[in-house]
């Protein structure tokens, strides 16, 4: 069930000033760079329906929901359809192969950024080409990205980095309904930035060079989402051009109770 809007929070000062904070990350970047401008992703998980009316308000269109039934939820609301028309919704949780469906059939879905192994790759190439079979409106490709496990961790979903190239190239060569526009991560949480870069970013930009490089592809036209509200701005500053920030703008979220 969704919360309700939580007392305090700020949404429309908390977009502005994490737009702001985009703006000037990107402007000190070295001028030689043709790296487009990083699109914010408000992730509005375990959030009310109203603080994303507030964002939206203000010009956010891209949002990123981590839990299929909740993204259900929110696509299908009569307030968000009657008043979000060009809400852009991001898949950015781990997505398992017997609930593609009821993502993909969900309104105004625009990238699903988690495509972490073939096996998933391949059910969402054939459910999109079935969808495009009974709504003939339906755009050409679906918008993916895929996810890399650059911290090692077991509970994280991901390819590992040196399986990258080939799950990219499997998208791109074995499923025709998907646009494999880049590479994602999640990354270790908490870096002490005093002891240098995030390696996980490191590795990800390694990745994404790899891809680059062997599908001759420009490096400004693969897509590179990393970076949250802890640590978008090295994010950017490490060539990210997709960032997923919640907690800066919609507050932080509650913890599950210890006997949940």
């Amino acid at each position: 069930m969704i919360r309700k809007v939580m007392a305090g929070v700020d949404v429309k000062l908390g977009i502005r000033e994490t737009l702001q904070k985009i703006d000037q990350v990107y402007a000190a970047k070295s001028p030689t760079s043709n790296a487009p401008k990083p699109l914010l992703v408000a992730v509005s998980k375990t959030k009310p329906i109203e603080l994303i009316l507030d964002a939206y308000s203000v010009g956010q269109r891209h949002f990123g929901e981590n839990y299929v039934q909740e993204l259900v939820e929110k696509a299908n609301d009569e307030r968000i359809l009657e008043q979000c028309k060009d809400i852009r919704w991001h898949f950015i949780g781990h997505l398992q192969s017997n609930k593609i469906n009821k993502i993909l059939n969900l309104p105004n879905l625009h990238m699903i950024q988690t495509v972490h192994s073939t096996k998933l790759a391949e059910g969402l190439n054939k459910a999109w080409e079935k969808l495009k079979t009974e709504h003939p409106e339906t755009q050409a490709k679906l918008n993916v990205l895929v996810q890399i496990n650059t911290s090692g961790e077991d509970e994280k979903n991901g390819v590992q980095p040196g399986d990258a190239v080939e799950l990219y190239r499997y998208v791109l060569e074995r499923c025709p309904n998907l646009s494999c526009d880049g590479v994602m991560t999640i990354g270790r949480f908490g870096h002490d930035y005093s002891t240098g870069p995030n390696p996980d970013f490191g590795t990800l930009m390694k990745c994404h060079e790899q891809i680059c490089c062997t599908f001759e592809r420009d490096p400004a036209e693969v897509q590179v989402s990393m970076g949250m509200s802890d640590d978008f701005v090295q994010a950017i500053e490490e060539g990210s051009t997709i960032v997923r920030v919640g907690s800066s703008i919609f507050g932080a979220r509650a913890k599950k109770p210890a006997n949940a």
